[in-house]
């Protein structure tokens, strides 16, 4: 389900019945919406979030019963639909704030990592519940965020047990920005919207762009590179000379 707010788009993941799991159909949405969003520049914050107690419990295991792809090769192919959501989501350049209420687990646990900003409310429960059924706790992207937002450590221990990080851990552990009342999460969510609206169009897009780079970057010269390129890009925009002239009355303000 979505909903435009202005610059902001807010995208619902709508089955409540089935404890909002991945669906084929939501698969393939999810896939075409994040890809799409690439190429528009008229929304600049995306905020997922479910309706109903949960989150997303992951892939709808009830839809996939007896519809298994006899080859690897379609096996593969089905796999990769799903991977490809959280590409797609670190690939498009608005920030994405992911509004997480009770179960985020597999495939909704890698969603969650796949945002920029996480606020949960203290009913959530996260797991890498791969690893539960069979399968290696390291699917959908998990295993590359995890470490890089909380530490080896903790990745290797849920990855490796499939236990659930509670709110307080995840809070604690830097997974969630904050943890707040279902009666006050929207606000908090609707503070960090806020906040990004408030940027530079382009220079919020090249942040998110930097960072994804950054994480990766195979040395300092490389990122001071990137950002440097960035800095001169926004300098060219009107919100730079906007924003500079506002800067500079308030300092010629105080100075008097």
């Amino acid at each position: 389900m979505l909903r435009r707010d202005g610059a902001v788009l807010r995208v619902t993941i709508d089955r409540p019945n089935a404890a909002n799991s991945l669906s084929d159909r939501l698969i393939a949405e999810l896939g075409r919406l994040f890809a799409g969003l690439y190429w528009r520049n008229d929304i600049r914050v995306v905020v997922l979030g479910s309706t109903g107690k949960h989150f997303c419990a992951g892939l709808d295991m009830k839809e996939r019963q007896g519809r298994a792809d006899p080859t690897a090769a379609g096996s593969l192919i089905a796999q990769r639909r799903i991977s490809e959501i959280v590409i797609a989501m670190r690939r498009c350049p608005q920030p994405i704030i992911a509004h997480l209420t009770g179960a985020a687990s597999g495939g909704g646990f890698a969603l969650a990592l796949a945002a920029d900003v996480r606020v949960a409310t203290p009913d959530l429960r996260m797991n890498a519940a791969f690893v539960k059924i069979g399968l290696s706790g390291c699917d959908i992207g998990v295993s590359y965020f995890l470490p890089r937002i909380a530490g080896a450590g903790f990745a290797a221990e849920f990855l490796m047990t499939g236990r659930f990080i509670d709110a307080a851990r995840a809070l604690n552990g830097g997974l969630v920005s904050a943890v707040a009342p279902p009666d006050e999460i929207d606000a908090m969510v609707q503070g960090f919207v806020d906040d990004m609206l408030a940027t530079a169009p382009l220079g919020l897009r090249l942040t998110k762009e930097a960072l994804n780079c950054a994480i990766d970057a195979g040395g300092l010269e490389q990122v001071i590179a990137l950002e440097d390129r960035n800095q001169i890009l926004c300098t060219y925009e009107p919100e730079f000379e906007a924003a500079l002239a506002a800067f500079r009355a308030r300092s010629s303000g105080k100075t008097a």
